[in-house]
């Protein structure tokens, strides 16, 4: 097996990388490592999912999967990303069927939507570089959650830049565009 250079990763050094299961992003060819989420972190993407499954179970529309899973957001320099959930909705032509989606070795295909627990050690410039990356390839929503604020908040994503459609707290439901009739309560989030 080649030696690889960690310093800066190409995209066949990343091919040949063996399975990671910590959090990382890498940036411009290097690896970035997340520090362990918390608890509170894990909770909120487990209560997520649940509620996102529950949805797509009563409107197979689409499935949700979550980190640790890269999503390669360009090959020169290396660039990946591992969003904390994700959405691929069906009937798109890059995909085909869903079930294609599964059997593919690297995810080099954007999301439909991509879901971000702030974690306190994230900055907003950090966050905001992550979000731009969705950007580019092509995400349609970014969800921002906010422990700290108990906010939901979901920005549309287009070639244009990146605007909110809604900001959700305790009390309200989620709303989005692509997921009509969406009963995700915000509060059901944080309990």
């Amino acid at each position: 097996m080649p030696e690889i250079d960690t310093k800066h990763l190409t995209f066949v050094d990343y091919l040949l990388s063996p399975t990671i299961m910590q959090r990382y992003d890498i940036i411009d060819g290097e690896m970035v490592m997340s520090p362990a989420p918390t608890v509170r972190h894990q909770w909120i993407i487990r209560s997520a999912f649940l509620g996102l499954e529950s949805y797509f179970r009563a409107n197979p529309r689409g499935i949700v999967l979550f980190a640790p899973c890269d999503i390669v957001i360009r090959r020169d320099p290396l660039r990946t990303r591992q969003p904390d959930l994700f959405i691929f909705l069906r009937g798109r032509e890059d995909i085909g069927d869903l079930e294609n989606l599964l059997e593919l070795p690297v995810l080099e295909i954007a999301p439909d939507i991509t879901i971000e627990i702030i974690s306190k050690n994230e900055t907003r410039r950090s966050r905001t570089e992550k979000i731009e990356d969705y950007r580019r390839i092509g995400v349609k929503e970014c969800w921002i959650v906010s422990p700290q604020g108990q906010t939901l908040e979901v920005l549309r994503l287009s070639a244009e830049g990146m605007q909110t459609a809604g900001l959700y707290g305790v009390g309200m439901r989620v709303q989005s565009e692509l997921l009509p009739g969406l009963e995700l309560r915000v509060d059901e989030l944080f309990a």
